[in-house]
C-alpha cells in the first residue's frame, strides 16, 4: 500500500462542474488521517474509512477545516486551510485526505503524504498547512 501526495483527479473535474464551493460556509471540508497501510493517491475519489487511524481523541472522518478565502497571486489561483489539531491525542499517521463532507459521496480533494509516520502520545497532533501563497498553498491552480 502507499500514500501518494496528489490533487485528486476527480476533484479537478468536479471543479469544472462547480461541485465544490470554498467560499460557502455550507460546504464542510475535513481532514482525515491515515496509516501507512492506506492506498491513497490521485485516483482516490472519496473518503474511505479503510486504514484510517484510530486512537485517543481521534474520531472517524477527522477534523472539520476552516477554509482560507480563495485568492489569486499573479496567474495562480489558490486556497488554503487553517492548521488543525487533535488535542491530547495518541495516534500515528502517515498521511491525510482532505475531502468535502457535504458533497454527495464525501468527494476527495487532495491527498497529503507526510513522508514518514508521525505520532503523538497524549499530546497535540497538528496538521500544519503551508503558507497561503502561489508557491506553497495546499491547493494551487497555475
Amino acid at each position: 500500500m502507499a500514500i501518494t501526495q496528489a490533487l485528486c483527479t476527480s476533484f479537478k473535474q468536479e471543479l469544472l462542474e462547480a461541485e465544490h464551493d470554498f467560499t460557502n460556509a455550507a460546504h464542510t471540508f475535513r481532514a482525515a488521517l491515515y496509516t501507512s497501510s492506506a492506498n491513497l493517491g490521485a485516483a482516490t475519489t472519496a473518503y474511505t474509512a479503510t486504514a484510517e487511524v484510530t486512537g485517543t481523541a481521534y474520531v472517524a472522518k477527522g477534523n472539520a477545516l476552516t477554509n482560507v478565502t480563495p485568492t489569486t497571486s499573479g496567474t495562480t489561483a489558490l486556497t488554503d486551510f487553517a492548521d488543525t489539531t487533535w488535542s491530547t491525542s495518541t495516534i500515528t499517521a502517515r498521511g491525510a485526505m482532505i475531502f468535502n463532507d457535504t458533497h454527495s459521496g464525501d468527494a476527495s480533494v487532495l491527498i497529503v503524504d507526510f513522508g514518514a509516520d508521525k505520532s503523538s502520545t497524549a499530546g497535540d497532533f497538528t496538521l500544519q498547512f503551508p503558507a497561503a501563497d502561489s508557491s506553497n498553498a495546499i491547493i494551487r491552480i497555475a
